[in-house]
């Protein structure tokens, strides 16, 4: 119990304040735990402990070596000042930084069947992924990785490999051409997440580069057979000369030599523009 005062003294000394001569501290803010995010929670505390050279408390290295007891306290300080005062309370009687890790993690994960339900449920839902249409590759990559972030935090092996390919197969079909191409000239199992996100957000931007061009061509065109008039006011183009310069056919889609009764529109002039291929209603 005097060991376990003396830690809970420690807690609440500011870690900038503290001096010991191994690690050097840095001072940190460290991010407290609530019952929803205890993946990103243990991420960031155990990189912090990284930093800090403290880590090897938590996660020895060789169990057979016993743990400082200066690391084991900065430990057991850095995890004290990341939890809220009911989680405290239930970490009262652990020794060390490694008991109160472990007590955190069995809290927040629970047991080991329910941990395997749980990896179940979050593999069924990465399998069921799918990128909208209208979805943009960064969007649906943060959802992804933040799946399978959560699956590997529960213990579960999951390739890199593995999320590529699950991520070529869940994009739309306007994809395929890039998703060919990288089947075929790049080798997949050595292909990381990011490489591949990497290929289709270039193959993403040309394609909204290519939808924007088109859109930019049929506005220009409206216009020319619409709005465009010369100094003196007289049409440049009428819309017949733009459908038979875009070779766009007749009218409404129609062939502009016949018409649907089989007649040789080509002979047939417009008393109103006087322009042969339709009739004077169609103008």
């Amino acid at each position: 119990m005097e060991m376990n005062k003396g830690k809970a003294m420690l807690a609440l000394t500011p870690v900038m304040e503290m001096n010991i001569d191994e690690p050097g501290l840095i001072g940190f803010s460290y991010p407290m735990l609530t019952r929803s995010n205890y993946t990103a929670w243990s991420l960031k505390m155990k990189a912090f402990m990284q930093a800090q050279g403290v880590w090897s408390a938590v996660e020895p290295n060789d169990p057979n070596i016993q743990v400082e007891e200066k690391k084991d306290n900065v430990a057991m300080a850095m995890i004290y000042q990341g939890i809220p005062d009911d989680v405290l309370l239930a970490l009262a009687e652990k020794q060390t930084a490694k008991e109160a890790w472990e007590a955190i993690k069995t809290i927040y994960q629970g047991v080991e069947r329910v941990k395997q339900a749980r990896i179940q449920t979050l593999i069924s839902e990465f399998e069921s992924m799918s990128m909208k249409d209208n979805e943009l590759i960064d969007d649906f990559y943060m959802r992804l990785m933040g799946l399978v972030t959560n699956i590997r935090a529960l213990g579960e092996e999951m390739g890199e490999s593995y999320v590529v390919k699950k991520l070529l197969r869940a994009v739309p079909r306007k994809f395929l051409q890039i998703i060919s191409a990288m089947e075929q000239f790049c080798n997949l199992e050595t292909m990381t997440v990011e490489e591949a996100v990497g290929f289709l957000k270039a193959y993403e931007e040309r394609l909204k580069g290519k939808v924007e061009q088109n859109e930019r061509q049929l506005m220009l065109t409206e216009e020319e057979w619409t709005k465009r008039e010369g100094d003196e006011g007289k049409l440049l183009l009428t819309r017949e000369e733009w459908l038979r310069g875009s070779n766009r056919g007749g009218l409404d889609g129609r062939s502009s030599f016949k018409s649907r009764g089989g007649r040789d529109r080509s002979k047939v002039r417009c008393y109103k523009c006087n322009i042969y291929g339709h009739y004077a209603h169609e103008c």
